[in-house]
């Protein structure tokens, strides 16, 4: 029996979709797709932009010892709340790496994660990933919506929240590059 053309082509048009369930090729098919349609971050506008509240607040670097937030009162600040289990966390974590790359040493980047410390080692090191992770201390106070992941916000030098971005956004664009320079040059 001779299977017809589209019989054939609906064939494998459910063979690929059955592949995204059960395949590997699935997972990587949709940290693809997630990639592909991120948005941009939107910048807020001037007028609507809301101030951080309050700087004093505690956090946990990748070595596990305390910190305070003050330290970055006066800069720009990049902030990302996320989760390695959570594939679009996954899927934006490539282009806050080359934000990173590019702004390391002149942003202070908070890639902030409330997991415990040996599976995200695990994760970064399985991924390349070289950017500071900073630890959320679950119940203490924090001038950002911490229950939103991922999310991210971009502060200027003022206080002032440049960007918000409730899931996941593309963050090595031009554009924001653009926004960054401006931002630290004022």
């Amino acid at each position: 029996m001779k299977l017809k053309k589209k019989t054939l082509l609906n064939i494998l048009l459910i063979a690929f979709v059955l592949s995204f369930f059960v395949t590997p090729l699935g997972f990587y098919g949709k940290v693809l797709l997630h990639r592909l349609f991120a948005p941009r971050p939107t910048v807020i506008v001037e007028s609507k932009r809301e101030k951080i509240a309050d700087y004093d607040w505690r956090l946990k670097d990748a070595d596990w010892n305390f910190f305070n937030f003050k330290q970055s009162e006066g800069k720009v600040v990049f902030i990302n709340l996320w989760a390695s289990w959570k594939l679009p966390s996954y899927a934006e974590l490539t282009s806050i790496q080359k934000l990173y790359d590019a702004y390391g040493d002149k942003v202070d980047f908070y890639i902030i994660t409330n997991e415990l410390r040996e599976p995200v080692e695990t994760f970064m090191e399985k991924h390349g990933f070289t950017f500071p992770v900073t630890y959320l201390i679950i119940g203490d106070k924090m001038p950002i919506d911490s229950k939103v992941v991922p999310s991210s916000y971009l502060i200027d030098k003022e206080g002032s929240v440049v960007v918000y971005e409730k899931e996941i956004a593309s963050w090595n664009r031009g554009r924001v590059h653009k926004l960054l320079d401006e931002l630290i040059s004022k």
